[in-house]
């Protein structure tokens, strides 16, 4: 009696073993989007961006994290990160945060024409809220 019990356990506890291995395969094996040629779940001004988390983080955070979101906004900086890649932060200078749009290196390139103040729409996976919003992958939106 002990020995089936004991069988059974141990078959459990390897299926369970299994499926973990099985998941934790398909997800680290799980494509990334190409955000360049995917369309966005949500298009928005950045102003209304910034706004949504300010008033109300989780609701905003249900809407828009880890979604492909289009912002359209000023240009208030333009930085380096410490990879090299440029961040672009997009906003109003009144305001207290703003969307700080992570570029890739190939999108880093195309900085040197843009100026702060210009008005542009950047495309990237929002990650959430620290004071400003937060896309990575970004790319412009010509």
């Amino acid at each position: 009696m002990k020995s089936k019990t004991t069988n059974a356990i141990n078959i459990s506890i390897l299926l369970m073993i299994l499926i973990g291995i099985l998941i934790y395969i398909k997800v680290y094996n799980k494509p990334f989007a190409n955000i360049s040629e995917s369309k966005p779940n949500v298009s928005i001004e950045s102003k209304e961006l910034i706004d949504s988390f300010f008033n109300n983080e989780n609701e905003a955070n249900s809407k828009f994290l880890e979604q492909i979101i289009q912002v359209r906004g000023l240009i208030t900086e333009i930085t380096s990160g410490k990879n090299g890649n440029n961040i672009i932060t997009l906003g109003d200078k009144n305001a207290i945060g703003g969307v700080t749009c992570h570029l890739s290196s190939e999108e880093s390139t195309k900085t040197n024409n843009l100026k702060i103040g210009q008005q542009i729409n950047i495309k990237g996976i929002c990650t959430g809220y620290l004071l400003d919003v937060i896309l990575v992958k970004c790319v412009i939106i010509e």
